[in-house]
């Protein structure tokens, strides 16, 4: 019997001296999945602030901000787990079971919306960019949406909504005089080419790639990209939470020893 009660100790003392690694590994890993996450964030929120003019939904940057939000609550998170890991705390463990409850709420929260909005404004884009190339002003006009379309063949280096000769097409000519030589916006010239006029007669200086793939492109991979974040930060979470609890199970509420039976006996 005693040999029992010996074995039974011995695989008890691995069990928690295993979990308390695997604690500890795990909270290093929390800090930098909370920089990866963190990334993924700011990408979402600095998107959507460079192209604000293109998306109507002004809640397009929520997904960034919840998950810069994981991100910085990972950080005492991580840090919880590697002193719990060090020396046992139930105050600590109960604060970190309440922090991973927390990040589930918000990394469901971004996963969902992240995945909403890349369905949706993949749609939306195309009948925003027809819009906005076809109502064109010019490159030194100061209509916000003529401004929108510079900006987006600037950052993104393209031109047009599939390629140029969509600006052939386009029934806008305000922006420039019908006995004028066929040209596009001067914001489909490449940089190194500082005298560029947008002449079609010149196609080596210019931008050919349309700006709609690259956009709806851009837009998918920073929201599979927070997506992709939230669901390994899941798996790390349940890791965490299953390895916390074991040690919470190999350590009994000594505070509630007043409830045992031998006590009101």
């Amino acid at each position: 019997m005693m040999m029992f009660s010996s074995l039974w100790c011995y695989e008890d003392s691995w069990v928690r001296s295993f979990a308390r690694s695997l604690l500890r590994f795990l909270g290093f890993v929390s800090w930098g999945i909370a920089a990866v996450l963190a990334f993924g964030g700011v990408s979402v929120i600095l998107m959507y602030k460079n192209y604000r003019y293109l998306f109507q939904d002004s809640f397009l940057s929520l997904p960034g901000w919840l998950a810069v939000a994981a991100a910085l609550i990972l950080l005492p998170t991580g840090v919880l787990a590697v002193s719990i890991s060090a020396k046992g705390s139930r105050y600590q463990q109960g604060a970190l079971m309440y922090l991973l409850l927390v990040l589930l709420c918000l990394q469901m929260s971004s996963a969902v919306l992240a995945e909403f909005y890349s369905i949706r404004m993949a749609s939306e884009l195309k009948s925003t960019v027809d819009y906005l190339v076809y109502r064109y002003n010019g490159t030194h006009s100061q209509d916000p949406g003529s401004r929108a379309v510079d900006t987006v063949q600037r950052k993104l280096q393209c031109c047009g909504i599939q390629n140029y000769t969509d600006w052939l097409n386009a029934s806008a000519t305000s922006w420039h005089l019908q006995a004028e030589k066929a040209h596009v916006p001067e914001s489909c010239c490449k940089e190194k080419y500082s005298h560029c006029g947008g002449d079609l007669g010149h196609l080596e200086q210019l931008f050919q790639e349309g700006c709609l793939k690259k956009l709806q492109d851009q837009l998918h991979f920073v929201m599979f990209y927070v997506f992709l974040c939230c669901t390994v930060l899941s798996v790390l979470e349940l890791l965490v939470g299953v390895t916390n609890g074991i040690l919470m199970r190999h350590q009994p509420f000594h505070d509630l020893q007043i409830l045992e039976s031998s006590t009101f006996s």
